[in-house]
């Protein structure tokens, strides 16, 4: 990897950036797998070591939290069967935390969808901010007991609590039942209604999906290793607060949170390694 120029660099985590496929960059530029594998895990490693210092002592009001479903070597029905399967081989969720204003994602945390990750995302996210915040959240139980745990008293935080009503299409694979209303509930602090929502959070969702190949359903470009897969995910969030121009903002998440006061490149994310 240490013959390709800056130039070769940018262009090779441009394309991961945009959802290419390792097989795919290679086959595009014609440098080797292992060397786009190399260069992903270095400049993944670097742009969370950078973010985790970058973002801190933000000024946010409103923050949004959402987990996001993929897996890492094999699906975890199949993981007991699978040969040589790796540590934390199976289901890998990505916690998410967005500024609803911003849309900067502050913190983020690869891991398991059990109490003890919700309760690290919580403790990373406080971290992170200087003020009093609304917080929103789904249905999931974790949260309560995590947020009490990071947060006590000195925060203000709402769940919307989605009803689902009974699938007519029990068969159909990756769709959920029909949802059938939401419920906004005030759970800590003086929340405003209006403002308990997932919804950039949910988007957010999408655009991991549709910028990261390890989030592609139905295809083998599932990651292999949980290293390799969190290295992804600090990748693209470098992207998304630093490089990519939110078309709403008609600036970056992080210019809008007042992280940095320049659009960055590619090329200054290869400039970091």
């Amino acid at each position: 990897m240490n013959k390709l120029d800056a130039k070769a660099r940018s262009q090779i985590l441009h394309l991961l950036c945009q959802g290419q496929s390792i097989r795919g960059i290679t086959r595009l530029t014609g440098v080797s797998k292992n060397t786009v594998a190399k260069l992903l895990s270095d400049a993944g490693a670097i742009c969370a070591d950078y973010q985790d210092q970058a973002l801190r002592n933000l000024t946010c009001k409103r923050i949004q939290v959402d987990e996001i479903w993929s897996f890492t070597y094999a699906k975890q029905k199949n993981v007991k069967m699978a040969l040589a399967a790796p540590e934390g081989a199976g289901d890998t969720w990505t916690w998410t935390a967005i500024d609803a204003e911003t849309k900067l994602v502050m913190s983020w945390l690869v891991g398991g969808r059990h109490s003890g990750n919700a309760l690290a995302f919580m403790d990373d996210l406080k971290s992170r901010l200087l003020n009093r915040v609304q917080l929103s959240s789904d249905g999931h139980k974790a949260y309560l007991e995590a947020i009490e745990g990071a947060f006590g008293g000195g925060i203000d935080y709402g769940m919307v609590v989605k009803i689902y009503g009974p699938d007519p299409f029990a068969e159909k694979r990756y769709s959920s039942a029909q949802c059938i209303g939401a419920r906004r509930d005030v759970t800590e602090g003086d929340s405003v209604k209006e403002h308990i929502s997932t919804s950039y959070a949910e988007r957010q969702n999408l655009t991991m999906r549709m910028h990261m190949r390890r989030f592609t359903r139905l295809t083998n470009g599932f990651s292999r290793k949980v290293g390799q897969h969190a290295n992804a995910v600090a990748l693209h969030f470098m992207y998304y607060n630093f490089v990519r121009i939110h078309q709403e903002l008609r600036v970056t998440p992080a210019m809008a949170a007042g992280v940095t006061s320049k659009l960055w490149e590619v090329s200054d994310i290869v400039a970091l390694i």
